[in-house]
């Protein structure tokens, strides 16, 4: 299957497939290649919170909007806190959070939207992406899932708030998984298995023990399932093939880089015509 993350500059990978479906939509993940900052943040950074200097930070966030002729007023941030709960973002939302956290969204990992000219933002260092697209509704949505926001079920969320508020059957609902950390480079402990193991999805066969008290998850495979669950098709599901950890030349890591590390960006958005 081919990668659907595909880089249009050294900076941004873009989900093409989606753009053949609609030419105004921009929708990706940004690398770690470019930018302005210096170690250990070296160099696209785009999190504030990482004690990068700030304007660095906002140069970079600038670079970006510039690629994807989004500029940072059309931008909406989250302050994310590894949580599943989904907000909608309306008009009086743009704008939101691109200069500092303190003008963000408030505790959300997952958002949706409506509107046009409008580039949902989240951060990310080995955390799975989530992306959703509904073509005949023009709905667009980003979820943050670490293995918190997984076993809560933030990709479940994220489908029945469509179902339910957008009236968006998961039927015609796409979704990309992107880059994030893989199953050879995550391992976690007992008291991350049980909550998988709680899931009620039959967990076994989303990890492997490695040693006592230690396994290796597959984190991106659990949400997959998880949107399998709840109604969205195989067939609409893209999973890219990268791993953050392992493409160190690509990507930061918070697990690699022992965690000190810059953040990559999924981003979203329709263009007005």
């Amino acid at each position: 299957m081919k990668e659907p993350f595909q880089p249009i500059t050294p900076e941004v990978l873009t989900i093409d497939q989606w753009q053949q479906l609609n030419s105004l939509l921009v929708a990706g993940f940004t690398t770690k290649i470019g930018g302005f900052s210096e170690r250990p943040f070296t160099g696209l950074n785009l999190g504030l919170h990482v004690h990068d200097k700030i304007d660095h930070v906002h140069q970079n966030r600038r670079r970006i909007g510039e690629i994807l002729d989004f500029p940072l007023s059309t931008w909406v941030c989250a302050d994310q806190v590894h949580d599943a709960k989904i907000v909608k973002v309306e008009s009086k939302d743009i704008g939101k959070g691109v200069y500092d956290y303190e003008n963000s969204i408030e505790s959300t990992d997952g958002f949706y939207t409506l509107e046009r000219g409008c580039l949902l933002t989240s951060c990310y260092a080995d955390c799975v992406p989530l992306f959703f697209f509904a073509p005949k509704h023009n709905v667009i949505g980003l979820a943050h899932a670490g293995w918190k926001g997984t076993v809560k079920k933030i990709a479940e969320n994220m489908i029945k708030t469509l179902q339910k508020n957008e009236h968006i059957d998961s039927t015609d609902i796409l979704v990309a998984i992107g880059p994030s950390i893989q199953n050879c480079c995550y391992t976690v402990d007992d008291i991350v298995i049980q909550a998988v193991r709680n899931m009620g999805l039959g967990g076994e066969h989303y990890y492997y023990q490695t040693s006592p008290g230690q396994y290796q998850l597959n984190l991106a495979r659990l949400n997959k399932d998880v949107l399998l669950k709840s109604g969205v098709i195989e067939e609409n599901i893209l999973t890219t093939s990268y791993c953050t950890s392992c493409a160190e030349q690509l990507f930061f890591s918070h697990r690699r880089d022992k965690g000190t590390t810059g953040r990559m960006m999924s981003f979203i958005g329709i263009r007005e015509a």
